[in-house]
């Protein structure tokens, strides 16, 4: 594959072990990737497969603390802070809502806020919001009427925030005030042909990477929208891609849904490339 000099310089190699129902959220923390499998409510440090955090709510992603060792999450019906000392749930602004809902993908921005989407058990169309946790611990819904919302992901500056939409198959572009946390209008940036976008990062040339969930393949966009690259995966399922500082490729898979899986369904593929990008944002105040 190329595209914008991009290559990928080796065959995927699916990583030994568990196969994962929803492996998702992969981050690169401290070194290591890490990745969750939501259903089962694990972080994963996926170089070792070694469960770091086991909790007993489905765990959507998480953001490494600044200045500490523990997590925000998206879990369950909210928001929580995981550390060594337990579980503090800072908002469960879902878990009263008309129809079961959880908290799936969620990232951290360059300025320390984190923001996570919520969507319908039954994917029920419009039920899922976005919420920005500032700094401060405020948890504020910034955007309804999404259904499955996936990302965001930044811009290296925290000026462009992407967000998918799944089940639309659309990625939507939001300008951001990177001092308030505030959004500009939601811009329909690319609309996804054969798959539905899933994961997403950012890499080094501020370009944007998507898994294709039913697919079978990752893509690269350009900031103006311009699809660059398409690099074929061997699972049907991919569900969010990770590009790390020492320039792997790294996409995690899921075996949900399907009645006799695939032997690599649900597995992550790593490979390398010629294109690094930052580790994890960490949440919370830099000072």
């Amino acid at each position: 594959m190329k595209g914008q000099h991009v290559t990928i310089t080796s065959e995927w190699t699916p990583r030994e072990g568990e196969r994962y129902v929803l492996g998702e959220g992969p981050r690169f923390v401290d070194g290591q990737p890490l990745i969750v499998d939501i259903l089962s409510g694990r972080l994963i440090d996926s170089d070792s497969g070694r469960t770091l955090i086991q909790i007993d709510e489905p765990l959507g992603a998480v953001a490494p603390l600044t200045g500490r060792n523990g997590w925000i999450a998206a879990a369950g019906t909210g928001i929580a802070l995981i550390d060594p000392d337990g579980v503090e749930w800072l908002a469960k602004p879902e878990v009263s809502a008309d129809t079961p809902m959880r908290m799936n993908d969620g990232v951290a921005d360059p300025m320390g806020r984190f923001w996570a989407g919520s969507m319908a058990y039954d994917n029920r169309p419009g039920a899922g919001s976005l919420y920005r946790v500032g700094v401060d611990r405020t948890v504020d819904r910034v955007l309804n009427d999404l259904t499955v919302p996936n990302g965001p992901a930044f811009s290296n500056d925290g000026s462009v925030m992407y967000l998918a939409d799944s089940a639309r198959g659309v990625i939507f572009r939001f300008d951001v005030d990177t001092t308030l946390g505030d959004l500009g209008p939601a811009v329909e940036w690319v609309r996804v042909e054969g798959g539905s976008p899933d994961g997403m990062c950012v890499d080094e040339n501020d370009h944007l990477w998507s898994a294709v969930w039913g697919g079978s393949r990752i893509d690269r966009y350009a900031p103006d929208g311009t699809r660059t690259a398409s690099v074929p995966v061997p699972v049907t399922q991919p569900t969010a891609v990770l590009i790390t500082p020492d320039k792997r490729i790294l996409v995690t898979s899921a075996s949900f849904g399907f009645d006799q899986p695939q032997v690599d369904d649900g597995a992550v593929f790593v490979a390398e490339t010629t294109v690094a990008a930052a580790p994890a944002a960490r949440y919370g105040p830099s000072n």
